[in-house]
């Protein structure tokens, strides 16, 4: 079993910074990818970033040049800087880790329970 626990949510007026921070605990692997995800109400979740195991980072359009994703596999940590935050990136921010076996087709997707982040004007 996988747990992930996150951190860092808040409440921070539109400029501003907020840094989230999770970390993987269980059956884990360095080869996992881990990520963050967001949704706001009548929304779909949607990706905010990943990070492969080699450091490869992917964002999502409405946060590049804005967030940055970062990885510690010795603590299985990821970090996500948000900055210059916006009312739009309001939301609950779930924290995720992707499992692809090796050998089989098996595969599954871990989250966190979710944090709030709330962006005020």
């Amino acid at each position: 079993q996988v747990q992930l626990v996150e951190s860092g949510g808040g409440l921070v007026q539109a400029g501003g910074s907020l840094r989230l921070s999770c970390v993987a605990s269980g059956s884990i692997s360095g080869d996992d990818a881990m990520g963050w995800y967001r949704q706001s109400p009548g929304k779909q979740r949607e990706l905010v970033a990943s990070i492969t195991s080699g450091g490869s980072t992917n964002y999502g359009d409405s946060v590049k040049g804005r967030f940055t994703l970062s990885r510690d596999n010795a603590k299985n940590t990821v970090h996500l800087q948000m900055n210059r935050l916006k009312p739009e990136d309001t939301a609950v921010y779930y924290c995720n880790l992707h499992f692809a076996s090796k050998r089989t087709p098996y595969q599954k997707d871990y989250w966190g329970q979710g944090t709030q982040v709330t962006v005020s004007s």
